[in-house]
């Protein structure tokens, strides 16, 4: 891959969020959390960042520390797991996690009600419309298709690389750029019709080449010549070029 070729994301606000989109896929009670599972899918998340050159907040891996402190704290006998609190939470180790969680959970919603309602007030009185604020050099995601749900799709595709890697022992060199990954992209992506995030990486074998790739596609995004879509929540990903379908404005 082109060494000097850096990503910034603006994936999630928070350890919190994460965890929280977590809870959400998996469709699980907010206050009965499997810690063991999270904690593994959190650390997954982490990798697939890392792997991409993603620079992860000192607060990812405080929160990483604290759920495998969690994870250690219920793997012991109930004895040992340290004294009770009086109101009965001190003997559930997930307990100040999950009111972390519930917290948050309250201001994001409040946010969405908020936005909501501006929009709506955008909607009713009306005003001029103006140019979109971009940092320049960021690595923008569309608004189509949330961000942890395209870093959970890559992740799919590193596990199946990760395990016909296992399979087949021959190690193959790194000669994958970016650049030349842009060119694939935009060659393999139909005019006319979308395309599914999977079906970008069909014959793909090695690490390196899914990387490159997947920069290659951050890249096109940020430059608006590709649009990740998601038909609904925690759905298939689709892309397509800008101008096909229901491209954004």
């Amino acid at each position: 891959m082109d060494a000097a070729y850096k990503v910034r994301l603006d994936v999630f606000e928070g350890p919190l969020d994460l965890l929280l989109y977590l809870v959400k896929r998996d469709e699980v009670d907010i206050y009965d959390i499997e810690i063991g599972r999270i904690t593994g899918q959190y650390l997954e998340y982490l990798e697939a960042l890392e792997a991409i050159d993603v620079e992860v907040a000192g607060e990812f891996i405080v929160m990483a520390a604290n759920l495998l402190y969690i994870k250690s704290r219920m793997l012991l006998p109930r004895d040992l797991q340290g004294p009770e609190e009086e109101d009965g939470e001190g003997d559930d180790p997930r307990w100040e996690l999950i009111r972390q969680l519930i917290e948050y959970k309250k201001f994001k919603e409040a946010a969405v009600e908020l936005r909501d309602r501006e929009e709506l007030a955008v909607k009713l009185f009306g005003r001029a419309p103006s140019a979109p604020v971009t940092d320049g050099g960021a690595t923008l995601l569309t608004g189509e298709v949330g961000a942890l749900d395209l870093i959970a799709a890559f992740q799919r595709v590193l596990a199946r690389i990760e395990k016909n890697k296992a399979a087949d022992r021959e190690i193959e060199p790194d000669r994958f750029t970016v650049s030349e990954k842009i060119e694939y992209v935009l060659k393999v992506l139909p005019e006319s019709e979308s395309l599914r995030f999977e079906e970008l990486f069909v014959g793909q074998s090695t690490r390196s080449e899914v990387v490159a790739t997947f920069l290659a596609l951050l890249e096109l995004v940020r430059l608006r010549h590709v649009v990740v879509v998601q038909e609904n929540v925690f759905g298939e990903i689709m892309l397509r070029r800008r101008g096909v379908g229901h491209a954004i404005a």
